[in-house]
């Protein structure tokens, strides 16, 4: 309510008047859910205020608000130099709450108007409902498609029917190069669902899918970048206890150096998923499968510590949210391995790469070399197939030189 941010009866009492005044209550309490100060909150508020005795005077009915009107009200005060960081953002915050509310009819779409948007949304819609694909894929899918397509017809008309296997692979051979093997072979896996999407629809009438050619990528090329035990320890004793956000930080690298979470399980994780009381914690992993795992000491204490120190009160049960408002839990998971990349370059480290993955390749290549088998390691990982772990025998060099046949001395016996 509007007594959390305004203590001032009378300032209340107007901020209730006028067009907007009866929906600042609800929304009041959605940013102090958010965690937005005081001071925030009370510049946000009075600015709707402002935006309600601006509708008046423009004899603009609420229910008939929509973007067009939200968008002249900001470009009024952007022109009159009162427009603030934030402040747009905040008008289109409120302009969905109002939609949740039912205060303001929904957005009607425009088919004519931006078909590649459409189009987007749809194939957005297929890949969550009817396939059933993480959140992180979708957000990897899309972009592809997305530049395919500007490519192919740039501002023209969306004509699919007229797209051929040499616009795909013409696509594939300018672009592939400048990516890393594993991205490329994202490129034409998105192409492939694309098409299908595509061809389920009726859009195109032959399978492009089987057009799309194949990327090279061996099983094996690559060597697992990895931490020693004492680097992987100079990382955690780098990461500050002495903060709210030093211990959540801290309890994020417990779990990917001592469980291996993914960065996608570490965003995904929920409060309901920790049972303290079997000691277990519950993993969203890949292709929306659930693993129960146990839930060491020390992680446990590492993650009650900050759950129950410096978690931000909030309506999210997302097990990490943001520090500071709007508090939501973590947005994407390179917003992990951007935490991890500030771990490892404050303990002076600087191994190839330096994502969230370094910590679950660090706990493999650890197991291993203290005698973990790679079946136990695969277990631990939650591989679903034995040969994914396969890589990790690279890294065992003493058993390597076991198989290492000798090199040959030259000599003139015969």
């Amino acid at each position: 309510m509007l007594e959390q941010f305004f203590h001032d009866r009378k300032a209340v009492k107007r901020l209730r008047e006028g067009p907007v005044g009866p929906h600042l209550d609800s929304y009041a309490a959605t940013l102090a859910d958010l965690g937005y100060t005081a001071s925030t909150g009370r510049d946000y508020l009075g600015m709707l205020s402002e935006l309600g005795q601006w509708l008046a005077r423009h004899d603009v009915c609420i229910k008939e608000v929509d973007e067009q009107v939200a968008d002249a009200f900001i470009d009024e005060r952007r022109r009159e130099g009162r427009l603030r960081r934030g402040q747009a953002r905040t008008i289109h915050c409120f302009m969905n709450h109002l939609r949740d509310k039912g205060v303001v009819p929904p957005v009607e779409v425009d088919e004519t108007e931006a078909p590649m948007d459409l189009l987007e949304k749809q194939y957005e819609r297929y890949l969550r409902l009817e396939r059933g694909l993480t959140r992180a894929t979708v957000i990897n899918y899309l972009p592809i498609v997305r530049r395919l397509l500007v490519d192919r017809f740039g501002g023209e008309e969306l004509r699919l029917r007229e797209l051929e296997p040499s616009d795909i692979s013409d696509f594939i051979l300018r672009h592939a190069h400048s990516m890393s093997p594993g991205r490329a072979k994202l490129m034409v896996t998105a192409f492939r669902s694309f098409f299908r999407f595509l061809l389920n629809r009726g859009e195109i009438e032959v399978d492009l899918g089987a057009c799309v050619p194949t990327v090279a990528r061996w099983r094996l090329s690559t060597v697992p970048k990895y931490l020693t035990t004492k680097e992987l320890q100079r990382v955690l004793s780098a990461c500050s206890q002495g903060t709210s956000t030093g211990r959540r930080d801290y309890a994020v690298l417990l779990l990917l150096a001592r469980l291996g979470f993914r960065a996608g399980e570490i965003v995904a994780l929920s409060l309901d998923d920790i049972d303290w009381r079997a000691g277990e914690i519950t993993v969203r992993g890949k292709g929306l499968v659930h693993d129960r795992m146990p839930l060491p000491a020390d992680v446990g204490g590492a993650l009650a510590a900050y759950l129950h120190q410096d978690r931000p009160r909030c309506s999210s049960r997302r097990a990490f949210v943001r520090m500071k408002a709007p508090r939501r839990g973590f947005a994407h998971s390179s917003t992990v391995s951007r935490l991890v990349r500030r771990a490892v370059q404050r303990a002076g480290l600087h191994p190839p790469t330096m994502g969230a993955h370094l910590l679950r390749h660090s706990l493999a290549t650890g197991m291993l070399r203290r005698g973990g088998s790679l079946a136990e390691i695969g277990e631990v990982l939650r591989h679903r197939a034995r040969n994914t772990t396969e890589i990790y025998a690279k890294v065992d060099f003493e058993g390597l030189r076991s198989l290492a046949l000798p090199w040959p001395v030259g000599g003139g016996g015969q």
